[in-house]
């Protein structure tokens, strides 16, 4: 006869509270919570990347602070979309520990790209504003803010 304790930790309580799901049930929590194309963060960082740089030309009245924002802007998109062709191939890893390690070097590759952008700036954008740059990378980048919060609000909860 064997005894049941009482758990001694919460994580333990919540631990057996867990129940895994059957394979239609997995197939059904798919099917209600479809993924999130990269590609269509990507467009939609551009979509953004026009918009702000498009407004800093208007506000400033200088096209010089517009095509600023706008590399700025370019700064976020290229390596994102970089990365989401990376990960587009890595979806064929034959494991999760090299789909892991192609994750880490894509994203290495992505940082790289940026600052690479960043570095050349200065010689790339006649007149260039850093502030309207920032502006340009700040804006775009929370477009995955945006993709993620849209994303959370269309994610049915389960019973």
């Amino acid at each position: 006869m064997t005894k049941k304790y009482a758990p001694e930790t919460e994580a333990e309580a919540e631990d057996s509270d867990f129940n895994p799901l059957t394979a239609e049930e997995a197939q059904q929590w798919r099917q209600r919570n479809p993924p999130v194309s990269p590609w269509r963060v990507v467009a939609g960082q551009v979509l953004v990347g026009v918009l702000v740089s498009a407004l800093a030309w208007l506000v400033s009245g200088k096209p010089s602070v517009g095509w600023s924002a706008a590399y700025g802007a370019l700064a976020v998109v290229l390596p994102a979309a970089l990365f989401a062709r990376g990960l587009a191939r890595q979806q064929a890893a034959p494991h999760a520990g090299a789909a892991m390690v192609g994750f880490f070097g894509w994203e290495l590759a992505k940082l790289m790209l940026c600052i690479a952008m960043l570095a050349m700036a200065p010689k790339l954008v006649a007149g260039l504003s850093w502030l309207a740059l920032l502006a340009g990378m700040v804006v775009t980048m929370k477009t995955y803010w945006i993709a993620l919060l849209m994303r959370r609000s269309s994610v049915r909860k389960t019973d």
